[in-house]
């Protein structure tokens, strides 16, 4: 068995502990990971939650963001059981190859890449939209995705996750502070005369393009493993996980819908997304001001993983990786500053951007999140529970986890047809917007 088998498709922890090494990696608590992920999953994407209630309703609504809640916290349990049965599994890219091989690790990997890079551009933007605000629009927009951007490079480049826990804990606590003040602030301005739907009957693209966009609204608001597989990788205990992922479901769920449904109430149908230009100005800055250190944090952390993904694939089990060496941190930093650097070059030059972060969610989300669980699932039972006779005695965790499949599948081509059909409207109606230009 070569190596790279032994590394990808074996047993071999993709971090050995080793008390010589100078960059100690498996160091983080359950606690810290729960911190770091409502700070990345909490975070702008929870701005769009209450205009999708104007479309499909706030009943409906809350029903679908409870019920994802549930769904992403059983498609966490089958990541994470999958996460400790194959211990050397750092990213989608190395599951990938466990179960399909080499193929579907490169597609794998290039999609954590991409949907790292392209959720890093939309912390730059939120960043923008937020000093841009508080600015009164004095300052080119471009020029503030560069500074945004150049805080994120900072942010992202402490080589463990342990070093960024404070911040997690700092940013989860501002995008929760944010939040109330957002809603105290509509509570005490609301809008005269607003309509308010409970139910609505609408047609399948308005519908889909609600829960889909922007920003891949509810496909994107829960855990996303390709990130939680590296998260886990640096846990001291991997088998506390799913402790975490209780802390970050229970919390994201009850969260967006007391946010959306606050938000929408008091603001109505007019409800503009994100919600916060929909606040008097006055209060706008105030949220946007507490907001920003989040948005930070949550672009310098997609850089951060989408870095981690691909210099452990250029030196696992290297002494690059545990220690301070010239070509380690030179590869790393130029990691750091590539990720950060496409981020915002997709975020002033595209003039589609924010629609391409749809297609990105429906194509990477809705199997990162929900439908490759189930796969995981049914390679484990079969390979280590009794192949098709093990299938067969769990009954309704083989259903279960075909209709995980099913669904993942479903959401990843309706997503990707309503926002391809939405890039066809705008261009034809004209309402593409132009790059930013000082």
């Amino acid at each position: 068995m070569t190596a790279e088998k032994q590394d990808s498709g074996g047993s071999r922890d993709v971090f050995v502990e080793d008390e010589v090494h100078q960059i100690q990696y498996k160091t983080l608590s359950w606690q810290a990971v729960s911190l770091l992920m409502i700070a990345e999953i909490v975070s702008n994407g929870i701005l769009s939650l209450p205009s999708a209630l104007a479309v499909v309703g706030i009943v409906p609504a809350v029903i679908l963001i409870v019920f994802l809640g549930i769904f992403g916290l059983y498609t966490a349990k089958l990541l994470i059981d999958f996460k400790l049965n194959h211990p050397n599994v750092h990213t989608m890219g190395d599951a990938g190859y466990i179960m399909s091989g080499p193929v579907a690790r490169e597609v794998l990997a290039f999609g954590t890449v991409a949907f790292a890079v392209f959720g890093s551009g939309s912390e730059l933007l939120s960043s923008q939209q937020a000093l841009s605000t508080l600015s009164n629009q004095g300052m080119c927009s471009m020029y503030l995705v560069i500074i945004t951007g150049a805080a994120a490079f900072l942010i992202s480049l402490p080589r463990t996750l342990d070093r960024l826990a404070w911040m997690g804990l700092v940013s989860a606590a501002v995008i929760t502070l944010a939040g109330f003040i957002a809603m105290i602030g509509a509570g005490a301005n609301p809008v005269p005369g607003r309509s308010l739907t409970i139910t609505a009957s609408s047609n399948f693209f308005d519908a889909f393009l609600a829960v889909t966009n922007p920003v891949g609204t509810f496909l994107c608001l829960w855990l996303t493993s390709d990130r939680f597989f590296i998260l886990i990788s640096e846990m001291r205990r991997p088998q506390d996980a799913m402790k975490a992922a209780w802390c970050l479901q229970v919390f994201a769920t009850v969260f967006y819908a007391v946010f959306s449904i606050v938000m929408y109430v008091y603001i109505g149908n007019t409800v503009q997304s994100p919600a916060l230009f929909s606040l008097p100005p006055a209060w706008a800055k105030a949220t946007f001001g507490i907001a920003l250190a989040n948005f930070l944090f949550s672009a310098g952390l997609y850089t951060h993983t989408a870095a981690k993904l691909v210099f452990i694939r250029i030196f696992r089990h290297s002494e690059h990786v545990y220690s301070h060496t010239l070509l380690g941190w030179t590869v790393w930093t130029l990691l750091c500053f590539t990720g950060v650097a496409v981020a915002a070059i997709l975020a002033i030059a595209v003039p589609i951007f924010s629609y391409l972060i749809g297609i990105a969610a429906a194509l990477f989300a809705a199997w990162y999140t929900y439908g490759l669980a189930g796969f995981f699932w049914l390679y484990d039972v079969y390979h280590l529970k009794g192949g098709v006779d093990g299938m067969r005695r769990r009954p309704i965790g083989t259903t279960i986890a075909v209709l995980t499949i099913i669904a993942g599948a479903f959401i990843c081509v309706a997503g990707t047809y309503v926002s391809i059909k939405l890039i066809v409207g705008a261009y034809a109606n004209g309402q593409v917007g132009r790059p930013f230009v000082c």
